[in-house]
């Protein structure tokens, strides 16, 4: 069941207008979030980041759009699915209908989807970079719209060249995001991710791994510029977002990488998710 305004709903009853201006142009944003034996994982830091995107996009925010509130409709949706362990969610907030690229209204409509969660870490990732179309940078870019073509675009490449992801590049060819997610680079004892600056998403997955690199003295952490280049002279390579935690790359053009640090920041971040939970 879909949880549309707060009414639990079955998927095949949904009727959005063909007015939708999430649909039309865009006009909406999403939170991607991870459920665990019932428990919302880094739900405050989902929130937050929700609330800072509405107010860069001029949405009206609900008196009733409490960090408590959204949880429990979160919960409550998840509570009428099917039995499993780990659930994803998909929480989309959008103006409502009307208007042309002037809204009629602020005011917004959310919808929460859930479906069970299956990701295996792969033992083989393969990756390479996406050139047809540019990631530009910029602060807009750093917030989960429902503009996601690029990102599509990038998947179709992906999946036509037997890739398992595509590095996407900004304006200045710097290196951007993958995908579906952040991006880390390992060279020695200095680990590197793009900077906000450089367009990436300001990723939840993304900050707790900062976090946890910040508190081993034996490597320094750069939110820079990186080019393609640096990928393939890189020691090890991965990715990070909400659902899937980190993947490893182990393949990047004729390039193998070892994942021993990877899967050491792995285990960390799981350890993360179950104490958040």
């Amino acid at each position: 069941m879909i949880n549309f305004n707060g009414e639990l709903v079955h998927e095949e009853n949904i009727k959005l207008s063909i007015h939708n201006r999430g649909f039309k142009y865009g006009d909406g944003i999403f939170e991607t979030i991870k459920i665990v034996n019932k428990k919302v994982v880094f739900w405050e830091d989902h929130y937050f980041r929700l609330m800072a995107s509405m107010r860069m996009l001029r949405m009206k925010i609900p008196m009733e759009f409490t960090l408590e509130f959204l949880e429990q409709e979160i919960l409550k949706t998840v509570a009428v699915q099917s039995e499993a362990a780990s659930f994803r969610v998909r929480l989309n907030v959008y103006r409502k209908d009307g208007g042309l690229y002037t809204p009629k209204t602020n005011k917004i409509d959310y919808l929460i989807e859930v479906k069970e969660n299956t990701y295996k870490t792969k033992e083989v990732y393969t990756v390479d970079v996406f050139k047809d179309f540019y990631n530009y940078s910029g602060l807009l870019s750093t917030i989960k719209t429902n503009n996601r073509m690029l990102n599509t675009l990038a998947s179709i490449f992906a999946k036509e060249n037997d890739l398992d992801n595509c590095v996407l590049i900004n304006e200045r060819k710097g290196v951007v995001e993958v995908a579906n997610g952040n991006i880390f680079v390992l060279k020695g004892n200095i680990i590197k991710t793009p900077a906000l600056t450089e367009g990436c998403i300001k990723g939840i997955a993304r900050q707790k791994v900062i976090e946890i690199i910040a508190k081993n003295k034996e490597f320094t952490l750069e939110q820079t510029t990186i080019s393609p280049f640096e990928i393939q002279k890189a020691d090890e390579v991965f990715i990070t977002n909400a659902i899937m935690g980190v993947q490893p790359i182990t393949n990047y053009k004729k390039k193998k990488f070892t994942v021993d640090f990877s899967s050491k920041i792995a285990k960390s971040l799981k350890v993360l998710e179950v104490t958040s939970a």
